[in-house]
């Protein structure tokens, strides 16, 4: 800085010198002393104010740096220290971040837990629909076990009156069993005709028991009155006329032992003709106990609201809930996901219960079928030609 300031003020002097002083004579031999002398003066008082200049200017500089650094400190050590210090400050703006930044993930973590727990409860709480479900599932169990336990019970009956078994009718001949029916109708479905010819009285279920809709029904019986009269036309339909019992000799003889062979073959398959629509009247019978959501659903679908119901009307009513009941409907709408598939779940397992009912009348159906086969062979069966007799002479 010293050497510029010198150089800049000489060459001030110099410019003032040529361009200001008189201009010399060209011819001049010698320089002017007088001039050199004033030149030089005036150098030196330049010199001496620039040397001032500079002196004050580096005390000022020392000052501050007294004032800013500790005496012995070199710039080395006021930069190092500088940068440390701008360092202390990057770390602890990082650290602050850091903070923030937990903080922040911290405070996020939270509200999505919250928000998955909130879900969870609500995925995990069982909508009205879940619990009706279950409901009918337990009712329509129950009721198929009680409606297999009304069919052996009508079987019981029905399988002693065609094997005539002592006590029943037949046993005693085939003229008591006919008067047996015949009395049975007289006193439960006598018709006006019949009333007309003097045989009986005219009843409120006349011809019941020849009527196909009292057999099939809307799906559940009325009461005892509709058991009764559903069993009477699978009597009319299958052995209305028992024949007579095989006593004594008609079982001890020869001609007896074919047709006691004969009787039982005969009994099997009334048995397992009857048996098929005694399990249809068992379906039927009124076993369970319906719920206030159950009678409602009857009413909604136009049926007389009763208190008890019939397995087949129990599970008709579950399938017809799903595939017409308005309220369903608007909970399918409503509900999470977990709860649409548990429900589908539910749709499934009903599936599956169906085709296993499904199932079982398919061996009916098919035992019936074997049955038909055996009795069209045995029909057509032509009896083997009589060998001659050998000829002893």
């Amino acid at each position: 800085m010293r050497g510029n300031l010198l150089r800049t003020t000489a060459l001030i002097v110099a410019g003032g010198i040529l361009f200001s002083a008189t201009p010399a004579w060209a011819d001049l031999p010698t320089i002017d002393v007088i001039t050199h002398f004033l030149i030089t003066q005036l150098q030196n008082a330049a010199t001496s104010a620039i040397n001032k200049v500079e002196s004050a200017v580096t005390g000022i500089g020392d000052r501050i740096v007294n004032q800013v650094l500790n005496l012995g400190d070199t710039m080395t050590d006021v930069m190092t220290r500088g940068f440390t210090q701008q360092s202390n400050y990057q770390k602890a703006s990082v650290g602050a971040q850091m903070q923030i930044a937990d903080a922040s993930n911290a405070a996020q973590h939270q509200v999505g837990r919250d928000t998955r727990n909130a879900q969870i409860v609500v995925e995990h709480t069982p909508s009205p629909e879940q619990c009706l479900d279950n409901q009918a599932g337990q009712m329509s169990v129950s009721a198929s076990v009680a409606a297999v336990t009304v069919a052996r019970s009508i079987g019981s009956i029905t399988d002693n009156r065609g094997e005539a078994v002592e006590g029943q009718p037949a046993f005693y001949g085939q003229a008591h069993a006919v008067q047996a029916i015949n009395n049975l109708h007289a006193s439960r479905y006598c018709s006006k005709t019949e009333a007309d010819a003097g045989l009986c009285s005219v009843m409120p279920l006349a011809s019941a028991d020849q009527h196909s809709w009292n057999f099939l029904g809307d799906g559940s019986y009325d009461g005892q009155d509709g058991i009764n009269a559903a069993n009477d036309f699978a009597t009319n339909v299958v052995q209305p006329i028992v024949p007579a019992a095989l006593r004594a000799s008609q079982l001890t003889s020869v001609t007896g032992q074919d047709g006691w062979v004969r009787r039982r073959s005969y009994n099997a398959r009334m048995s397992l003709a009857r048996g098929a629509l005694n399990y249809a009247i068992g379906i039927q019978a009124p076993v369970v106990t319906l719920n206030a959501d159950q009678k409602k659903q009857m009413v909604n679908e136009g049926l007389p609201a009763t208190d008890k119901a019939s397995w087949l009307q129990a599970t008709t009513m579950e399938v017809n809930r799903r595939f017409s009941g308005l309220q369903w409907a608007a909970n399918l709408q409503q509900m999470p996901p977990a709860t649409v598939q548990r429900e589908i779940a539910t749709e499934l397992a009903l599936a599956n219960y169906l085709a296993l009912q499904n199932y079982r009348v398919g061996l009916w159906n098919a035992t019936l079928a074997a049955t038909q086969v055996a009795q069209h062979e045995e029909a057509t069966f032509k009896e083997t030609v009589a060998m001659p007799s050998p000829d002893m002479n």
